[in-house]
C-alpha cells in the first residue's frame, strides 16, 4: 500500500538511498527536514511491513505548482512497477493540494526513468547545464493536472538574478528579449540596469530597482513603455532610517519622475486589475509587476516578476528569484501558475497597499 511517511520510517528511507543512489544522496538530516519542517509530502510504498520505494514531493507556498523532487525503488523490488503506483499516488496528492502542474528533474542518461515519466505525458520543457553532483546536466520535465487549461504563454526566456538586489533588471532583461532577441541576457547588461534604475539606498547594502528607472532603462532601449504606480510619493522610503537617505532617495525619484515627463511614455498613478493585465499582455506587451515576497518566502522584500501568460483562472510568470535550499530551484520559478486572486492579493507591497507595473512593448517603429 502506499502511504505518508513519518520519522519511524526514517532508518529505512535511509536504507533505500544508500541503494538506490551513488551520488546526490539525500542524507539522514535532510530526511528528517523533509518529514518534518519542509513544505512537502513523502509516499512511501510499503509491503509485509517493508518500505520498498518512496517519493517525495515539494509544494511551492503562493503558487499552485509541485514537484516531484525524489522517486527510488529498492533494488530488491525494481521491476514491480512500485515507482508507477508512486507517481500515480503523486498526482492525487498535488491535486489534493490545488496544484495544476508537476515537474521534475531527471539525468539525460536515466532512460528508464525518462520513460516513465513520457508514459505519463511528462514533456520536456527546459534543461539546466551541471545540476547534478558529477556535473551531468538535468532535464526538466512537466505535466498539466488539469488538461482542460491551456495556458497563452510568450516564450519568455528564463533569467535567474545573480545578485539579491538585481530581480527588476532581470526580469526587464527577460521581457526586452522577448520583444527583441538581438537584446541579449547577460551579467553585465543585468548589472548596467540596476545602475540605472537603482533607488541608491533600500534597507542595507545595496539599493534595489524602482519603476521609475526601469521604465527609463526600457525607453532608452527603443521599447515602448508603459508605468503605472498607485502612490505618488516616494517608494520604498520606509525601508530606511537615515533621513540623510530618505532625502537622496526623493531627490533620485524626483529626477527620474522628472525625465520621464519630457519622453512619450505613458505614466499614471493609478492600478491595473488582473484582466486589464492581460489585455496588455494580449495587445503585445509584457507586463512587470511588483509583488511582495512575503506569500512565497514570508519575506517583507519587494521584488519583480515578469508575466509570461494567462488562462482563464491562473496568471503564470517567471520568477528570477531562485533560492539555494532544496525546496525550491530554477525548475519552480518557470512560468510558474499563480491563481489570479492569489496574484491581485501578491502584486502589493507594504503597508500602503503599493502598486506598481510597467508593460513593455515592442521597440518603437522608428528604431
Amino acid at each position: 500500500m502506499i502511504r505518508i511517511a513519518t520519522l519511524a520510517d526514517l532508518d529505512q528511507l535511509v536504507n533505500i538511498e544508500d541503494l538506490a543512489f551513488t551520488i546526490d544522496r539525500f542524507s539522514r538530516r535532510t530526511f528528517r527536514y523533509l518529514l518534518t519542517k519542509a513544505n512537502a509530502t513523502t509516499l512511501v510504498y510499503e509491503s509485509e511491513g517493508m518500505i520498498c520505494g518512496y517519493l517525495i514531493l515539494l509544494f511551492s507556498t503562493g503558487i499552485s505548482l509541485a514537484r516531484i523532487y525524489s522517486i527510488a525503488v529498492h533494488p530488491a523490488h525494481t521491476g514491480k512497477k512500485i515507482g508507477t503506483e508512486l507517481m500515480r499516488a503523486a498526482e492525487q496528492a498535488a491535486l489534493q493540494h490545488h496544484c495544476i502542474a508537476l515537474r521534475l528533474e531527471v539525468r539525460p542518461d536515466n532512460r528508464a526513468a525518462i520513460t516513465m515519466y513520457q508514459k505519463f505525458g511528462y514533456k520536456q520543457f527546459a534543461m539546466t547545464h551541471d545540476y547534478y553532483e558529477d556535473h551531468a546536466d538535468a532535464l526538466r520535465f512537466e505535466k498539466s493536472l488539469a488538461p482542460q487549461l491551456k495556458p497563452d504563454i510568450v516564450r519568455v526566456p528564463y533569467y535567474a538574478q545573480t545578485l539579491e538586489f538585481t530581480c527588476g533588471p532581470a526580469a526587464l532583461m527577460m521581457a526586452m528579449h522577448a520583444l527583441n532577441p538581438k537584446i541579449e541576457k547577460t551579467r553585465e547588461l543585468e548589472l548596467r540596469l540596476w545602475r540605472e534604475s537603482t533607488t541608491v539606498f533600500m534597507t542595507s547594502g545595496h539599493g534595489g530597482c524602482g519603476p521609475y528607472g526601469m521604465a527609463l532603462a526600457a525607453y532608452r532601449r527603443g521599447f515602448e513603455v508603459e508605468l503605472y504606480v498607485s502612490d505618488a510619493s516616494t517608494l520604498f522610503v520606509d525601508s530606511v532610517r537615515s533621513d540623510e537617505k530618505k532625502e537622496v532617495m526623493r531627490l533620485v525619484q524626483d529626477d527620474m519622475v522628472n525625465e520621464l515627463a519630457k519622453l512619450p511614455v505613458k505614466f499614471e498613478h493609478s492600478t491595473l486589475s488582473v484582466d486589464e493585465l492581460q489585455v496588455k499582455f494580449d495587445e503585445g506587451g509584457i507586463p512587470i509587476v511588483l509583488i511582495s515576497l512575503y506569500r512565497i518566502y514570508k519575506e517583507k522584500t519587494p521584488h519583480w516578476i515578469v508575466v509570461t501568460g494567462f488562462d482563464s483562472n491562473y496568471v503564470y510568470a517567471h520568477d528570477p528569484y531562485v533560492t539555494t535550499d532544496a525546496e525550491r530551484s530554477v525548475i519552480d520559478c518557470v512560468n510558474m501558475p499563480v491563481p489570479k486572486n492569489d496574484f491581485t492579493r501578491m502584486s502589493r507591497y507594504g503597508r500602503s497597499g503599493l502598486k506598481a507595473v510597467l508593460i513593455i512593448k515592442p521597440p518603437r517603429k522608428e528604431l
